[in-house]
């Protein structure tokens, strides 16, 4: 645990060398008395920006319009970029006219067996092509993308499954006598449809994803950040478009370019599924992801006030409080358990009262918490005290003695903490070489 201190004395303390003998110079004595303490925990920090979205093509094909450049304000639900993807539109054309096709298509004849064989087939197919474009999906480093388009192919699979659930029913009651064999293609028709309908619905989302709008306000840059881009969702359904749909198709996800590479897609230039076209980060509020430790993060509550320090602004002091704390750990960068913690980051001044400039996403940073104070307390230097058995204790001086007091500890700074019990106002103590103090040794005061 790592702590700093600000106190303010409100009793001086004075601090003299005991000098009984020589071999006590080192050994210092001082008074308790009373002070402000602050208990701060240091915890390694992040400036993060309160949302921040890239943007990638919903298909292979061609930039053929970009709006903004580098820097740029824009406002949510402004137009960006457009990409001209024939493959798209071909896939789009080609599940509307099998959707048109089972549409007007009604029950017709057959045995009995034509029908089991033909739901079989459409399940299989089914089933191949919502597994295939599942595994793609859970490959999606992006956990909001990744979210949305399991959440859609849950869907369109729910409602495939009620189709062909009805459609399996009606060929059991035909195969018993109880139904028609009009009656079973109809229903298995119905099941082929909702298949269709669910590949042109996500084949229509693609297409209008191809126009590139910003889903916050904020500040654009070009290209991506350093998670993943995500392939389309057209490409992880494959070509589910048919009646009786075949499997999904392999998925490409561009790598991210390496350093001295410009990110940016050029007006004109091919671009795969998947690719980081723009990235909008909203910096109207600032924040910071600190990494607590375990051992000091119980101490950290809402509402808890910081002073931040970051390395990009060498002498400025940032405000911030802190806002939440994750219930579950992370692996700490210094090695073992840690818990984020997130805070709303102020305004920084130096100290002469200049405004310290704006920091951006990504910046290093070290929050200083201040998870505890306590005003005109009881206390000693923090030097005094030390562990015996596992008990805090001081070397108090009674007449002129070194006497070893047990210890109850309240907040603890750097510099000064606070006696609970043990010692009073105005206790002459140690408060340097307590491991050169014995027992009813002679101190002069």
């Amino acid at each position: 645990m790592q702590l700093t201190v600000s106190v303010a004395l409100l009793s001086l303390v004075s601090l003299t060398a005991a000098s009984c003998d020589g071999e006590n110079n080192d050994i210092g004595l001082g008074n308790a008395g009373r002070a402000d303490v602050i208990e701060v925990v240091d915890a390694p920090a992040t400036i993060t920006a309160r949302a921040a979205a890239t943007l990638t093509a919903a298909a292979d094909g061609t930039l053929v319009s970009l709006s903004v450049k580098p820097g740029d304000t824009v406002a949510a639900g402004q137009v960006l970029a457009v990409i001209d993807s024939p493959s798209a539109q071909q896939r789009l054309t080609a599940a509307g006219e099998a959707l048109d096709a089972l549409k007007g298509a009604g029950g017709g004849g057959g045995g009995t067996k034509n029908l089991s064989a033909t739901q079989k087939k459409t399940d299989d197919a089914a089933a191949k092509a919502f597994a295939d474009a599942r595994g793609a999906a859970q490959q999606i480093a992006d956990q909001a993308v990744r979210a949305a388009l399991l959440h859609q192919i849950d869907l369109a699979e729910r409602t495939y499954q009620e189709a062909a659930a009805s459609a399996r029913a009606l060929i059991t009651a035909v195969q018993r006598g109880l139904a028609s064999v009009n009656q079973a293609m109809s229903a298995l028709t119905a099941a082929q449809r909702a298949q269709a309908q669910a590949a042109y619905d996500l084949a229509r989302s693609t297409v209008d994803a191809l126009t590139l709008r910003a889903p916050v306000a904020g500040v654009v840059q070009l290209g991506g950040t350093s998670a993943a881009s995500a392939p389309s969702i057209t490409d992880l359904l494959g070509a589910a478009a048919g009646a009786t749909g075949g499997a999904g198709a392999a998925v490409d996800v561009p790598q991210q370019p390496g350093p001295g590479v410009d990110p940016a897609v050029p007006v004109g230039g091919r671009v795969a599924a998947g690719a980081a076209i723009v990235t909008v980060v909203d910096v109207s509020e600032l924040g910071l992801m600190a990494e607590v430790d375990e051992t000091d993060v119980l101490l950290v509550q809402p509402g808890v006030t910081a002073r931040v320090e970051l390395d990009a602004a060498p002498g400025a002091v940032y405000e911030a409080t802190v806002t939440s704390a994750d219930v579950l750990p992370t692996a700490s960068a210094r090695g073992g358990v840690s818990y984020r913690s997130r805070l709303k980051l102020g305004v920084g001044r130096y100290d002469d009262g200049r405004l310290a400039p704006t920091p951006r996403p990504g910046m290093n940073a070290v929050a200083h918490l201040e998870v505890r104070s306590i005003r005109d307390a009881v206390t000693v230097p923090a030097a005094a005290v030390f562990n015996v058995g596992g008990k805090d204790v001081v070397w108090l001086v009674r007449d002129g003695k070194a006497v070893q007091t047990p210890v109850s500890i309240g907040v603890s700074g750097q510099d000064r903490v606070q006696v609970l019990s043990g010692v009073a106002d105005g206790d002459r103590l140690v408060v340097r070489g307590t491991d050169k103090v014995k027992q009813g040794m002679d101190l002069q005061r």
